[in-house]
C-alpha cells in the first residue's frame, strides 16, 4: 500500500497572514488569495493528472495546530486515506480526529513521535 505520495501543503504561523501574503506576493511573485498560494503540477506517470501544493500563512494565535506547540504543520498528500489511517492505528500512531470529506478531499490529523502535527490529505484533483 502507498502511503504518502507527495507534500499538499505548508502550513506556519505567522503575526499578520495578510501582510505575509502581500509580501510574499510582491517581492517571489506568488499569487495568493485568502488562504496563501497554490503552486500547481502535474503528476508522475500521468502528465493530464494535476495537483497542487499548498503554501498557507495562519495566524500566530491559530489553535489549527494544537495540540503541537510547533509553528508549522506540513500536510502530506495520501492515497485510501481510510485504509492508512487503519494502519497507523495498528502501528500505535496517535490519531487525532476523525475523516473529514469536503469538496476538495478528505483529511486526518495524527502526531508523530516528537509531537508534531501532522496532516494526511487524499485530494479530489
Amino acid at each position: 500500500m502507498k502511503r504518502v505520495i507527495g507534500i499538499g501543503g505548508i502550513f506556519f504561523k505567522c503575526q499578520d497572514p495578510e501582510k505575509i501574503r502581500e509580501w510574499y506576493k510582491t517581492h517571489l511573485g506568488f499569487d495568493v488569495n485568502q488562504y496563501g498560494a497554490k503552486f500547481e503540477w502535474k503528476q508522475e506517470g500521468d502528465s493530464t493528472n494535476k495537483g497542487y501544493t499548498l503554501w498557507s500563512p495562519f495566524a500566530e494565535k491559530t489553535k489549527y495546530f494544537e495540540p503541537s506547540s510547533k509553528d508549522f504543520m506540513i500536510n502530506y498528500r495520501v492515497e485510501n486515506l481510510e485504509a492508512l489511517v487503519e494502519e497507523l492505528k495498528k502501528e500505535g500512531v496517535t490519531v487525532l480526529d476523525n475523516i473529514e470529506s469536503y469538496d476538495y478531499g478528505k483529511f486526518v490529523h495524527i502526531l508523530d513521535i516528537e509531537g508534531n502535527k501532522i496532516e494526511l490529505w487524499e485530494a479530489k484533483d
